[in-house]
């Protein structure tokens, strides 16, 4: 489970950095259905896009730790799951968007609940039994 978790949080981390930067560098391409949104859309897009890339630093920096700290996995899943939950919002609101979006949606609302899950499992691997190699948060190296 320790071994899923970090595996997740480093997937997640580089993949939402490589999304931002895509949406920082494309713009109003970087979106399907909206290739044509105007320059309002665009600079939005690029300022979510950083957003996003920060958001999957924030999961990098997470998987960078031992252990992973459970508090911080479940924050960043909440708020991947708070995201899904808007895209649901915005389908009662205004209606159903392009397919792609809906995928996304599937995949937040899917991977946000299995992030809950498994936020502890690394700090309960750690306190189950030593693991070689690894540093606890915060450790500082003696250089020896």
């Amino acid at each position: 489970m320790a071994k899923a978790l970090r595996v997740l949080a480093w997937t997640m981390g580089v993949a939402c950095v490589a999304i931002g930067f895509v949406h920082i560098l494309l713009g109003n391409a970087a979106m399907p259905g909206i290739a044509d949104a105007g320059p309002t859309a665009g600079s939005f897009g690029r300022f979510m896009g950083a957003v996003f890339a920060g958001y999957g630093a924030a999961w990098i920096q997470a998987a960078r730790q031992a252990p992973v700290p459970a508090r911080t996995v479940r924050w960043l899943a909440a708020v991947f799951l708070l995201g899904g939950l808007a895209r649901v919002l915005s389908i009662v609101l205004d209606g159903r968007p392009h397919w792609f979006q809906l995928v996304l949606m599937a995949l937040e609302l899917g991977l946000a609940p299995v992030y809950l899950w498994l936020a502890d499992a690394d700090e309960r691997a750690a306190r189950g039994g030593s693991r070689v190699g690894v540093r606890p948060t915060g450790a500082q190296s003696t250089g020896a």
